[in-house]
């Protein structure tokens, strides 16, 4: 499945463009491929959605666009216009682990105070707190400590967290992934509802096709290995989106199975060329 034609868009209106990427990583037989000649654009506002197979690169693409790692010097990689030389301004990522991005002995408040206590103090450093557990509604639980907390609530901090630094971009690896089903669907809404008050652009690994289609304007498939784009395809289904009414949509029934077959067909061409 060929990838549909990229948009005309113009440089302003992009969170990232991305022309020729590639990174390679030093092993003991000598340099290693991880990815391979990316070439997408990310629209401000928006949240693009990133499957793929095993293997295909997509913590490597999102530690990319963090600035957490380099790329090839003949690849352009772009945030908000400029290079990427570290991590770019406004930014965060959002990591599935969330027990180990909490400290156990501060309170909810102050892991969500943790990234702005030498910017801000007192009222100001209070408001901006506040505001963000009023986002992921934890307010009321702002007292209490991590460990007693179920692990969705433990991941709504992680969120709020990174939504109290105000970030242009969040970038989320499988955030939801070691949930349960019920807390899953939850979040996902959370997340909605978050990004339409804040207007974030929002990049989204997952290994759930439904989850990808259901949360994403658009929706990236990787596959192979070295990772290349496999797919790539708008998702066109209305706002708000309810976790009933939209996936009974045949538009989300297609676009469901466009991205199931967009990795399966990936992982057997990847199984034929072993």
């Amino acid at each position: 499945m060929q990838p549909q034609p990229v948009r005309p868009i113009s440089e302003a209106a992009l969170a990232y463009s991305v022309k020729d990427l590639a990174v390679d990583v030093t092993t003991k037989a000598g340099p290693k491929r991880l990815i391979d000649r990316l070439d997408f654009t990310v629209r401000k506002g928006e949240i693009l959605s990133i499957i793929g197979t095993s293997g295909a690169g997509k913590t490597t693409l999102l530690r990319v666009l963090g600035g957490l790692i380099p790329a090839t010097k003949d690849s352009e990689v772009l945030a908000d216009g400029r290079p990427i030389q570290g991590p770019p301004d406004r930014v965060l990522m959002v990591f599935q682990d969330y027990a180990s991005s909490l400290l156990p002995w501060r309170t909810i408040r102050r892991n969500v105070a943790l990234g702005l206590e030498t910017r801000y103090r007192g009222g100001d450093l209070q408001d901006r707190v506040d505001a963000a557990l009023d986002l992921v509604g934890l307010r009321k639980r702002a007292d209490e400590y991590p460990w007693r907390l179920s692990g969705g609530m433990q991941q709504r901090v992680q969120i709020a967290r990174a939504l109290a630094m105000e970030p242009q971009v969040l970038l989320m690896d499988e955030p939801f992934g070691a949930l349960d089903a019920i807390t899953k669907t939850s979040l996902q809404d959370e997340l909605l509802r978050v990004q339409e008050q804040t207007g974030a652009t929002i990049i989204f690994i997952t290994h759930d096709v439904e989850e990808a289609v259901y949360l994403g304007d658009r929706v990236l498939a990787l596959g192979g290995i070295p990772g290349r784009i496999v797919d790539v395809f708008d998702v066109d289904l209305p706002r708000p989106r309810h976790q009933i009414h939209t996936k009974e949509m045949p538009e989300f029934l297609r676009l469901r199975h466009q991205a199931y077959e967009s990795v399966v067909e990936a992982e057997l061409r990847l199984r034929s060329e072993q």
